[in-house]
């Protein structure tokens, strides 16, 4: 917000030291950094509702460059003076080539404000997503026009690599956040390249955003069961427009759903009943117009079949009324989560608290399914992913959750094909033990090796077959590969 409403105290009043008190019979007033300048303007009134609407009218004449912000419109010319001389014919003179080359029509300069909607334009036209467009809209009308008309800035081709750098310097933004609008304003300047408004691309020499990302955590099974157990003293006994029974049941049932179906919370809060077939539930439908399903306990079937209805109930849906846009039904369920998880109190092992999220169902479903030994491009399939590369990506911190089953198989693989031996168990192979792998490889050479009369020798009369006891645990060296290679081509010959 680039202008504010305050208060012009009288100096009787008792709310004097508090400029943004709104309940008090003093004059309302505008005021704001405004090109590097600070601008003030009374807003004619006393009533703080009256001046946020004057407030809104200033920004917006400021966004188009209206007057008080912008030159008043250029009136008609009614008296013109003209003096003796320039009265006097002139004689004619013939052009010069600068002259002629002045008079040829230029380009007309883009304006931030034409390629912001031209930009804004195209967006919507390709049909994309209504929370993509608020954030473009929030990036480049809101943040970038503003800033822009604040520092003076009125065509496109004022903006340089040293301007994007002081405009970037303005976000608040997380790290992520950071990174993910930097990444839209090199898309928008490379439009305005392709479009034919610059020749260059300013934002090209902006540095990347180091982002280190906190791997996601997911819910063991005692955690989870914790989480199951606080549904049911969830919420004030005393009641309320719902019953805290019925409360409890749709809570504990959004979270089953979560946990054995992999569903985005969106994606659950706004589940149509038809969606399940028996036992089994649609995710989605492939791009191939292919359903894809996923089977449900009995215990969450049951659950979703006897969920209680809401304040207002619609036929249609699990949990929602239909009413409304879907993120702010969403954002009541993530408030009740926020509840539920500080009821829990789960902590890490160095008795901090654990960071909880709805998401973190989700995690779970995909976590578990990989350590059940379930291959992860049927995990990407049933989580929805356009790639294995997205599902590698976003799971690769559960390395630490699946670092016990590799550690296990390495330490198995040590004890194949060896004899037990003293010492601690699942403990590197010894050195009796490497002189035995050594003497196994001297064993199946000799035994290769061809005869004078060029036959080989073979075990149980396959020439290529070697017996399965003597298989090494590591392969020969290149040394005695290149000794066994010479020694056959010289029989050979």
């Amino acid at each position: 917000m680039l202008l504010s409403v305050f208060s012009r105290h009288s100096s009787d009043c008792k709310y004097a030291a508090d400029r943004t008190f709104r309940r008090c019979n003093c004059p309302k007033w505008i005021g704001g950094q405004v090109n590097r300048e600070y601008f003030r303007k009374s807003a004619g009134t006393r009533q703080w509702n009256e001046a946020e609407e004057y407030r809104l009218k200033l920004e917006d004449a400021l966004v188009k460059g209206l007057p008080p912000f912008g030159p008043e419109p250029e009136s008609v010319l009614t008296t013109v003076s003209v003096s003796a001389a320039a009265a006097r014919p002139a004689l004619p003179v013939a052009p010069r080539q600068e002259e002629i080359n002045a008079a040829k029509p230029e380009k007309a300069r883009v304006t931030v404000e034409m390629a912001v909607e031209a930009y804004l334009a195209d967006a919507r036209s390709r049909e994309l997503e209504s929370s993509t467009l608020s954030k473009l809209e929030t990036i480049f009308r809101k943040q970038l026009l503003i800033w822009s008309r604040i520092e003076g800035i009125d065509y496109l081709d004022q903006i340089d690599l040293d301007t994007l750098l002081n405009f970037r310097n303005t976000w608040k933004d997380g790290k992520l956040a950071k990174q993910k609008k930097q990444s839209r304003l090199i898309g928008f300047f490379w439009a305005c390249v392709r479009r034919g408004y610059i020749a260059q691309n300013p934002s090209m020499g902006l540095g990347k955003i180091k982002v280190i990302q906190i791997p996601t955590d997911y819910f063991p099974r005692d955690e989870f069961q914790r989480i199951l157990d606080a549904t049911y003293i969830y919420g004030d006994p005393r009641g309320g427009v719902i019953d805290v029974q019925a409360i409890r049941s749709r809570l504990r049932t959004m979270t089953l759903l979560m946990r054995w179906s992999g569903l985005r919370i969106r994606d659950a809060v706004t589940l149509e009943q038809d969606r399940l077939h028996g036992d089994s539930l649609m995710l989605y439908q492939a791009k191939t117009g292919t359903p894809v399903y996923v089977p449900l306990p009995p215990h969450v079937v049951e659950a979703l079949e006897n969920v209680p209805s809401g304040p207002k109930p619609n036929p249609r849906y699990f949990f929602w009324s239909g009413n409304g846009q879907p993120k702010s039904v969403v954002a009541d369920w993530q408030r009740s989560y926020r509840r539920l998880f500080k009821l829990v109190n789960l902590t890490l092992p160095d008795d901090s608290l654990k960071r909880c999220h709805p998401h973190m169902f989700r995690d779970t479903f995909a976590v578990e399914m990989l350590l059940a030994g379930v291959p992860i491009d049927q995990v990407s399939l049933l989580l929805g992913h356009a790639s294995v590369k997205i599902t590698e990506k976003s799971y690769s911190p559960f390395v630490k959750a699946r670092q016990i089953q590799l550690q296990e198989s390495v330490r198995n693989a040590w004890q194949v094909g060896q004899p037990p031996h003293p010492g601690p168990e699942n403990s590197p192979p010894n050195t009796a033990s490497s002189n035995q792998t050594k003497a196994g490889w001297q064993l199946i050479r000799s035994t290769n090796r061809p005869k004078a009369d060029g036959v080989g020798t073979t075990v149980g009369g396959d020439r290529n077959t070697l017996p399965y006891d003597s298989e090494p645990a590591h392969g020969p060296t290149p040394s005695s590969y290149r000794a066994s290679g010479r020694r056959s081509r010289a029989t050979d010959r």
